[in-house]
């Protein structure tokens, strides 16, 4: 299948401008790679210091060679670099890579790495780089990198698109386990952006997953495009994102030249659309395997079997921790398990099942593992012992996987609690064949999340997204096109129109009518300031709860009259429910973003919010409910009643809906606090900023 960046990747022929051989230079490499690789086309190499190189000619200048070739890699110094690319602008070169940081020390305004990206974007030249260090086709045989390399065998299955040159070579350099298809490293992306390479390894028949080391998304909607390819494809990706901390994230501004963007906002994309999100490289490395390698993961649990009781336990606190779901036995099972086990040893997911050794506890530790992963509740199941002397493995630990595997037909992994060698023949092996040897039990874990994450993504039914009231948003699309802030009774308005449950307060502007919108609404009631310009109405005491009667209006009034002015609005007062909170934002990067959680003070003290891409619907809301730190609250806690979930996340629904319809318009929103009793969810405040 043709692709745009086939001159890039898939050259018919390829100019090193600086070939060298000058030991471990870029000249040297980037020829000794290109014939590793067992490149097929036309390599053409140019250095007027030499006449011939390596057996082959060498050209002084590019207008001397036979052809225009169609990629160029760069070997040369920085203060060289400008002159070539006019060169092989103007003879048409339509791909290069530049591995080089575009650094002068005595630079003009604008900067060299500006001027080449001008320069490359005016002759829409297609340029790997800069500041990486190129990238291994390996499935056509390109390995355009100037930097020493391990060898990489076809077909692989693992592509890897990584803004991190270093974050590319450790992994594909030190990693037997991971057949590569496909690497690079994108740098700082002046041509060429990580969703175009993400489009092109997405196309390729023997990609199995892809794994992302993302600094940020410099192309944000052809970025959404490709994670929507992915989840079409049903090919799972596997993200490493930088950038979690404020520290994190200028460091990715100072070495990228581009946005970290809002962490939160990159977990909400990733949910959207199925992709596993992994924090370290160890975790990045290891869940790449178990997708790669391991056979199709079914409904169910996790199941392992043991020889250390107190590697035992340890799986079961890490587990627990980390939220993998361990399968409970079915009696029948448990049943068999105890016919065989020693009275010592206790029937139990997960197994210990040595006690006491033998010439037959080899079979005797296949049978237990047979059981466990033949349970109708076990998905997956993984042998947890340690490697043998010098990180190898005995071989009757990869035979308890083969046995209960054909006797299952479910995905099964050996696990080791600390790190072996990736390199092992039986290791390389075993895992290449579908029974993966896999090292720390952390990082296996996170792995084992990720499968079952992306099993229940791929499960889920498409969204039953309520369209909005077209003349709803006809309406307000022209009131926000003013700009400026809407006060509270306009925002609870708005929601109304949206179909959002909205407490719809009376405006007043004297003692006498306040009274006369309380005895409307009947007491209790709320007074709040209604000033313009005030935005934060609890800060500045401008809310009075609970006024049980007209002498208590009459002297709240007069109070915020003084204070703050007469503009009020009186508001029925909602009792016996939790205060939960919507909100939204744009976010620089992906436009509108969701966020929901718990409310009140709740919002600003503890923060425990979730960040969702809208729309979606109630399903969805549910789950995003579910990450809450304190979600238990809603079921009802020291005799209090349960709240109604279910009307929030109808709420929540919806409001997603309208954000995304009227997102270009909005610039924050608070709807705080969302009062959640046991029958039904209401507004009572809200706020919103236009842009």
């Amino acid at each position: 299948m043709k692709h745009r960046l086939d001159p890039l990747l898939r050259p018919k022929s390829v100019a090193i401008i600086g070939a060298s051989t000058r030991p471990d230079s870029m000249g040297a490499w980037s020829l000794t790679n290109l014939e590793r690789g067992g490149y097929t086309g036309d390599i053409y190499l140019v250095n007027p210091a030499y006449t011939e190189l390596k057996e082959r000619r060498c050209y002084a200048a590019l207008s001397e060679l036979p052809e225009v070739p169609d990629l160029l890699i760069f070997a040369v110094a920085d203060h060289r670099i400008e002159a070539v690319l006019d060169e092989a602008i103007n003879l048409g070169v339509p791909a290069a890579v530049l591995m080089s940081s575009l650094n002068l020390d005595e630079d003009t305004v604008p900067a060299l790495k500006a001027r080449v990206q001008k320069k490359a974007a005016d002759a829409g030249m297609l340029v790997c780089g800069a500041n990486g260090m190129g990238y291994y086709n390996v499935r056509d045989k390109v390995w355009a990198c100037g930097f020493d390399s391990t060898e990489h065998t076809m077909p692989g299955n693992v592509a890897i698109i990584s803004h991190s040159g270093s974050g590319m070579s450790g992994i594909i350099d030190c990693e037997a386990r991971l057949r590569i298809n496909f690497a690079v490293s994108t740098g700082n992306e002046i041509s060429v952006c990580m969703d175009e390479y993400l489009d092109f390894v997405l196309d390729l028949p023997e990609t199995r997953v892809v794994g992302l080391f993302v600094e940020t998304a410099r192309n944000p909607a052809g970025f959404r495009a490709a994670l929507e390819k992915a989840r079409h494809r049903r090919i799972p990706i596997v993200a490493l994102k930088t950038g979690r901390t404020e520290t994190a994230a200028q460091l990715t501004l100072s070495h990228s030249g581009a946005m970290a963007g809002d962490d939160a906002t990159y977990d909400a994309l990733f949910e959207r659309y199925g992709v596993q999100r992994v924090y370290d490289q160890d975790e990045w490395a290891t869940t790449l395997i178990m997708f790669a390698e391991l056979h199709p993961v079914g409904p169910g649990g996790l199941v392992t079997l043991h020889d250390s009781g107190g590697e035992r336990q340890l799986l079961v606190d890490l587990a627990d921790a980390a939220g993998v779901q361990l399968a409970e036995l079915a009696p029948a099972t448990l049943e068999a398990l105890s016919k065989i086990l020693p009275p010592e040893l206790p029937a139990v997911n997960p197994l210990d099942a040595w006690s006491r050794g033998g010439d037959k506890a080899g079979d005797y530790m296949a049978e237990c593992f047979a059981l466990l992963l033949s349970d109708p509740g076990a998905a997956l199941g993984a042998v947890l012992h340690d490697r043998a002397p010098y990180g190898k493995v005995y071989a009757s630990y990869l035979d308890y996987m083969k046995i209960a595997y054909e006797k299952a037909l479910k995905p099964v992994a050996l696990v080791a609690a600390r790190q072996g060698t990736g390199h092992d023949a039986k290791v390389v092996s075993s895992t290449h064949n579908g029974f993966p040897v896999l090292d720390g039990v952390r990082s296996f874990l996170t792995g084992v999340n990720a499968l079952f994450n992306y099993r229940d993504y791929l499960s889920r039914e498409l969204r039953d997204i309520v369209p909005a009231n077209s003349m709803a948003l006809a309406a307000w699309r022209k009131r926000l096109a003013a700009g400026g802030t809407l006060g509270e009774a306009e925002s609870l308005a708005l929601l109304d129109d949206f179909e959002i449950a909205a407490a719809r307060p009376v405006a007043a502007t004297s003692a006498d009518a306040a009274v006369s919108a309380a005895t409307l609404l009947n007491f209790p009631v709320v007074l709040k300031s209604a000033q313009p310009g005030l935005l934060h109405k609890t800060e500045q005491n401008g809310v009075v709860l609970n006024i049980r009667d007209e002498q208590e209006l009459r002297r709240a009034y007069a109070q915020l009259d003084e204070k703050l002015g007469p503009d009020v609005l009186v508001a029925p007062m909602i009792t016996d429910g939790v205060e939960l909170f919507l909100g939204a934002k744009a976010d620089p990067q992906f436009g509108p973003i969701v966020v929901l959680g718990f409310g009140g003070i709740l919002a600003e003290t503890i923060g425990d919010v979730v960040f969702a891409l809208p729309p979606f619907d109630a399903s969805d809301a549910h789950r995003y409910l579910a990450r809450l730190k304190l979600r238990p609250v809603l079921d009802g806690v020291r005799g209090r009643p349960s709240a109604c979930v279910d009307a929030f996340c109808r709420m929540a629904a919806r409001f997603s809906v309208m954000v995304h319809e009227l997102g270009g318009m909005l610039k924050e929103v608070d709807v705080n606090p969302v009062i959640v009793t046991e029958n039904s969810a209401i507004a009572v405040d809200a706020l919103f900023v236009l842009q």
